[in-house]
């Protein structure tokens, strides 16, 4: 690329994060934001309060602080996953099928910069701010969490990119829907495809929970086939990744799907799989009749 074409991409990556900063749905997600960080520090201040009588009368086989608070913040990644994915889904509404019916996109990929340019473009404005979401809602949980019951997890850093990476594959599976469909069916898909992989994790937190190698195989695999949530399972694994005994057994289920430790195969394939689907969108957009 020369010196212009990345003038002009930075320029279309800058666009479309202000055009998402002033879409309605921004706010609205804004405004969900606030009201579930509201909740969460209610919630967290009332378990914190009461977790001394949750011990169970000094019965010391449970360590109920690490446990109220890795729950807690489990539930809050779930929350902070499924809130970045409504932004990455309508952030990339209607991108490509949308803009093109209505007479945007063909000045556009002519000059000054290609289809294929102006869709990663697009992308990296929908992933940045995306991503910048959930790190900035997950680093709020954690504060609350700290201050409520003064419990950290594990690992700080990791959950924070799993959701990062997993709302940016959402983003770039959303895109690539908005190249063969239409607006209305495009939300209706992606957010199918986004519930089909959560019970997917739920599948594998069954199936090892009954010890049925073939429903735990049969969840993996699926997890893996979008893997957002294997990410988002790695995540809550990195919360409790250290913790022993009857507590760290019972955490490993982990709320809202099973925690499983994020090997580098994993991390290499969430890779290899973001670019796989930008890949074919970027080859479905370019035999797009505009």
């Amino acid at each position: 690329m020369n010196v212009s074409t990345l003038t002009s991409v930075a320029t279309v990556v800058g666009l479309s994060i202000q055009e998402g900063v002033r879409r309605r749905v921004f706010l609205a997600v804004l405004v969900l934001t606030v009201g579930f960080l509201t909740l969460y520090g209610l919630g967290a201040h009332f378990a914190f309060r009461d977790v001394d009588q949750f011990a169970g009368g000094g019965i010391d086989i449970l360590d109920p602080r690490a446990f109220t608070g890795a729950t807690l913040l489990g539930l809050a990644m779930f929350a902070t996953l499924f809130l970045g994915a409504v932004l990455a889904v309508f952030l990339t509404l209607g991108v490509v099928r949308g803009d093109a019916e209505s007479g945007l996109l063909q000045p556009i990929v002519v000059r000054p910069i290609g289809r294929t340019t102006l869709l990663l473009a697009r992308f990296a404005g929908a992933a940045l701010l995306s991503a910048a979401y959930v790190v900035a809602v997950y680093l709020a949980a954690l504060a609350i969490t700290k201050l409520a019951g003064d419990w950290s997890p594990d690992h700080l850093v990791g959950p924070a990119l799993a959701l990062a990476l997993g709302v940016a594959i959402i983003a770039a599976l959303s895109l690539l829907a908005s190249t063969v469909l239409s607006v209305t069916a495009q939300g209706i898909v992606v957010f199918m495809v986004f519930g089909g992989g959560l019970i997917a994790g739920l599948l594998a937190q069954i199936g090892n929970a009954i010890n049925s190698d073939s429903l735990h195989t049969i969840g993996r695999v699926a997890s893996w086939a979008l893997p957002f949530e294997g990410l988002y399972a790695a995540g809550l694994h990195a919360l409790i990744s250290e913790t022993s005994g009857l507590t760290g057994v019972i955490l490993q289920l982990g709320p809202f799907g099973g925690s499983e430790a994020a090997g580098p195969q994993l991390i290499a394939w969430a890779v290899v799989y973001l670019v796989g689907v930008l890949a074919l969108a970027a080859l479905v957009f370019s035999r797009r009749d505009l």
